[in-house]
């Protein structure tokens, strides 16, 4: 594939690649005094939740929306009971959300990030002072306090504690929890800023040879039939929209040999629950890409804060498959993503080729393992190796070749269907 290599800039500012803090920021004269509360109950801080997430800086993650469709659809099959840490100033001005749950996994009880499993990026939801009225040097004392409190609640109290998926700034600000004794996760995240039209920006991502040989493949899906870019508003058509996308990524999972996400218990109600609900759908954008009759490839993204996140994308595999349908749908996205006053496409967390094509800046994600107890040693310890394991041979070509190879051929296996040419954008 021809194309012009973007310049990946790493949004990294805090700590070294092994995660050691770095030198943290001046520190502010006195630091404010920070009066902390812990729910369970998510519903009794939701008017508080989503007037701070207009105004905070965070990830569409951490959305109200996204966490309490969460808890509705995915919590029910988990032992998990949510721990929201909120920090107030003196004058009762939020300065943090914390998301956080405590699951049980048998004898070892694990606090993690509420909704962690569905989430590409794992953070706090912070104030635009934080870092100015708080800083990494607050935060260290202020979490060690947190774990004081959850510790002494029977219900909340956690054996280990397992952060993962930590981008390293939120916002315009450094993470707080980059002052803890991160290690880097074994993926990372792209993201691309736009610069102009989306004719301007489409020219300085791809290739004029690259250009051509899209518009070469959009002819001919268009000897199928009419090709046409879809975002369905009425509930049915999304319904539909939703059934072929979770078919063609399941498909595609088989395919892989990977485990299909939406065999797991709640997964298919939470993204119905998302398009449909009228608090999710204000941020869902469910589309697809029509050819002819066949629904060639589906769309489930995200907007919030002037960007738009690249969450699931499926295509057909029939006869439309090897001219490139996925691709052309992404073109679409991100024509829309344009149109739509987003400043940035997130392509979310993966190590796809096409993400590192289309991007411009490189997020690093982070992870925090502690024990806190006897019995959350071997925890670490395990949970530490496999990452460990997986990085190394996620960055060693030759080990990752062979990993998908035989992932592949397990998956080929096990599925009866013949497996049809790889999109270039799934």
């Amino acid at each position: 594939m021809s194309y012009s290599q973007p310049v990946l800039t790493d949004r990294s500012v805090h700590g070294d690649v092994a995660g050691t803090p770095a030198a943290a920021p001046p520190a502010v004269a006195q630091a404010p005094a920070i009066e902390l509360s812990i729910t369970s109950d998510i519903a009794l801080v939701e008017g508080e939740w989503r007037a701070f997430e207009r105004q905070a800086d965070c990830t569409v993650f951490q959305t109200f929306a996204w966490q309490s469709a969460w808890l509705k659809n995915v919590g029910p099959h988990k032992p998990v009971t949510p721990a929201i840490v909120i920090g107030r100033t003196a004058e009762r001005g939020i300065l943090f959300v914390i998301p956080l749950a405590l699951e049980r996994r048998g004898a070892i009880r694990r606090l993690s990030w509420l909704a962690s499993d569905l989430c590409d990026y794992n953070a706090p939801l912070l104030a635009r002072d934080f870092a100015a009225r708080v800083g990494a040097r607050g935060f260290a004392p202020l979490w060690r306090e947190i774990l004081d409190r959850l510790g002494a609640d029977p219900r909340l109290r956690p054996d280990v504690v397992i952060l993962e998926k930590m981008p390293e700034t939120v916002g315009s600000q450094p993470n707080p929890f980059m002052a803890l004794d991160c290690s880097p996760n074994p993926s990372s995240a792209y993201l691309a800023h736009r610069s102009g039209s989306w004719d301007e920006f489409y020219t300085a991502r791809r290739s004029s040879a690259t250009r051509r040989r899209d518009r070469t493949k959009l002819k001919r899906l268009a000897d199928f039939g009419e090709v046409r870019f879809v975002t369905p508003d009425a509930p049915a058509a999304v319904e539909d929209t939703l059934s072929a996308l979770f078919s063609q990524k399941s498909k595609s999972f088989a395919r892989m040999g990977v485990p299909d996400i939406f065999a797991r218990p709640g997964w298919v109600s939470f993204f119905r629950h998302m398009a449909t609900d009228p608090l999710g759908r204000q941020l869902v954008h469910v589309s697809r890409l029509e050819v002819g009759d066949t629904l060639a490839a589906t769309n489930f993204g995200l907007v919030f804060g002037g960007c738009y996140y690249h969450i699931l994308a499926g295509y057909d595999d029939g006869d439309v498959a090897k001219y490139g349908p996925g691709a052309a749908h992404l073109r679409d996205l991100m024509r829309y993503a344009v149109d739509h006053g987003c400043d940035a496409f997130d392509f979310t967390i993966g190590d796809e080729a096409y993400k590192q094509e289309w991007s411009d800046t490189l997020i690093s994600l982070r992870d925090f393992r502690s024990a806190l107890t006897w019995r959350g040693t071997g925890v670490v310890l395990v949970s530490t190796a496999l990452s460990h394991a997986k990085r190394t041979i996620k960055n060693t070509p030759v080990l990752w070749r062979m990993a998908t190879r035989i992932r592949a051929a397990l998956g080929r296996r096990g599925n009866a269907a013949p497996a049809a040419k790889a999109d270039d954008a799934d």
